[in-house]
């Protein structure tokens, strides 16, 4: 292996016991290139040719408040496989807050768990209190990388195969751009949303395979709504008034807390893809919060939507958590707020919503192969937690039509990522491809990355490859096919 690291960042992090800057949470704040990784198990495939990337959190300067790891600033991960070779490299997401805060030599912004008055300056973007480190969501589009906010951000562009940096989206609205953009791998298009606590409060739109912003509508919403993600099928997006939000007493003092609104249902906003808001057609359901979607899909009459519905949105404080982190600890832990894999059917002719769980066990980040998006599929991926952390020990492979299901556990130590699913050239089945995960090793204080093949799921990796470094815990990922980073779209 060759290995070159990169000039370091400047830092002002102190020693800490913080739970989440710690162990697998450790920030990284090296950048390195690395050619030709060593192989610890197995073989690397050579039917698979592209890039596995994902976003990660590194706090890099003293924190103003209290500290929250999803403060950390941008960092994306990513290992390139061509012909049974691997390379990888890392780089900060250099966006305006970063670059602010090397220049000012410490932190400027407080974080996700301070209230108002901490930070020294109003920020960038949709939610001004806050830095958009770009560190939540990551997918490819048009041939570009986009990194996303969780809390509406600008979206910047990196090149998918050298991670150079690019900048700010140019199609970025002035109200930001949320976590989760989907991609719909056979038109090229990205489906987007955002919201704000001023009117219209949230917006759909579309951006075309060559970076044009086509669509871009207000969604209608009774008030300032917290949605995190969406889905779209062939014909249709759909977008989500959830019960849990902003309390509007105490927005209106400028402190964000977020609780469950008795007695309102959830809401799902249908709206064909390059449709008016008049054409939005509101669905709906049982009360609940929803992190991740799945996928969608339509079935005749009826449109299909699978997520994952927490039973326990927002839980009290967790019991034995480290002194003042009790509600940092419950809002990370799986299993505090209870999410199972979920299917909404919404019948598009009679306006009626049925719906019910597809497993009862505690799951999450769910990944699918992402040429099925937006049409009927079979198999789905999820993620297993550890009780009580924000770190995954294995993963479930699910059989949609016959309702079973495979579990790949992490030996004890070992935690994953987010796990996409890769094609395998020339493949015919849609569970024809691996998993690839990056996987952080607490015994030896190493990272790895590894290839499960789905069509052998519970046998474990078929390669185990050694990364340069060990890597801070994470986020979202994304596996991009080299043909679609060149081409934009996935040919029919």
């Amino acid at each position: 292996m060759k290995f070159e690291r990169l000039p370091t960042i400047h830092t002002t992090l102190e020693p800490s016991n913080h739970p989440y800057l710690n162990g697998a949470w450790t920030p990284l704040h090296e950048e390195a290139d690395a050619w030709d990784l060593e192989v610890i198990e197995g073989a690397i495939p050579t039917d698979i040719d592209g890039v596995y990337i994902r976003n990660t959190e590194n706090q890099i300067h003293q924190p103003l408040g209290r500290f929250h790891p999803f403060d950390g600033d941008g960092m994306l991960h990513q290992i390139d496989f061509k012909d049974g070779r691997a390379n990888y490299r890392n780089r900060w997401i250099r966006t305006r807050g970063l670059r602010a805060e090397q220049e000012a030599g410490g932190s400027i912004w407080g974080g996700l768990m301070d209230g108002p008055g901490v930070s020294k300056r109003p920020g960038f973007g949709a939610h001004g209190g806050l830095k958009d480190t770009a560190s939540t969501d990551v997918v490819v589009h048009g041939g570009k990388v986009v990194a996303t906010f969780y809390q509406c951000g600008e979206a910047y562009l990196l090149d998918p195969e050298t991670l150079e940096q690019i900048g700010v989206a140019p199609w970025a609205p002035l109200d930001g751009v949320s976590a989760h953009t989907k991609i719909d791998e056979r038109t090229g298009e990205l489906m987007f949303f955002n919201y704000s606590v001023h009117a219209p409060y949230m917006h759909y739109g579309v951006v075309d395979a060559a970076g044009r912003l086509e669509t871009y509508i207000p969604v209608p919403v009774p008030g300032p709504r917290l949605p995190h993600d969406m889905t779209f099928s062939e014909r249709y997006s759909i977008v989500n008034d959830l019960p849990v939000f902003w309390d509007a007493d105490l927005l209106a003092k400028g402190i964000h807390a977020v609780r469950l609104h008795q007695g309102l249902p959830s809401r799902f906003g249908v709206i064909p893809r390059h449709g008016r808001t008049e054409d939005i057609r509101w669905f709906d359901a049982e009360p609940c919060y929803i992190l991740h979607f799945l996928n969608a899909y339509e079935d005749g009459d009826e449109l299909v939507m699978d997520a994952y519905f927490q039973e326990n949105p927002t839980p009290r404080p967790a019991k034995g958590a480290p002194d003042g982190y009790g509600m940092l600890m419950a809002f990370l832990d799986e299993y505090s707020f209870q999410p199972k894999l979920h299917r909404w059917r919404f019948n598009l002719k009679t306006g009626q919503t049925t719906e019910g769980h597809l497993d009862d066990r505690v799951l999450e980040f769910g990944m699918f192969n992402q040429r099925y998006a937006g049409r009927p599929y079979r198999y789905a991926y999820s993620t297993v937690a550890k009780p009580g952390w924000f770190l995954f020990t294995g993963f479930v492979k699910h059989d949609l039509e016959t309702g079973e299901s495979w579990r790949a556990d992490l030996p004890d130590g070992r935690y994953g990522s987010e796990a996409p699913f890769v094609p395998r050239i020339g493949a015919v089945d849609e569970d024809d491809g691996y998993l690839v995960s990056f996987i952080i090793d607490e015994n030896a204080g190493t990272s790895e990355c590894v290839l499960i093949d789905c069509k052998r799921f519970e046998d474990g990796p078929v390669v185990r490859i050694a990364l340069p470094h060990k890597i801070c815990n994470g986020t979202h990922a994304v596996w991009a096919d080299r043909e679609f980073i060149r081409e934009g779209r996935v040919p029919l």
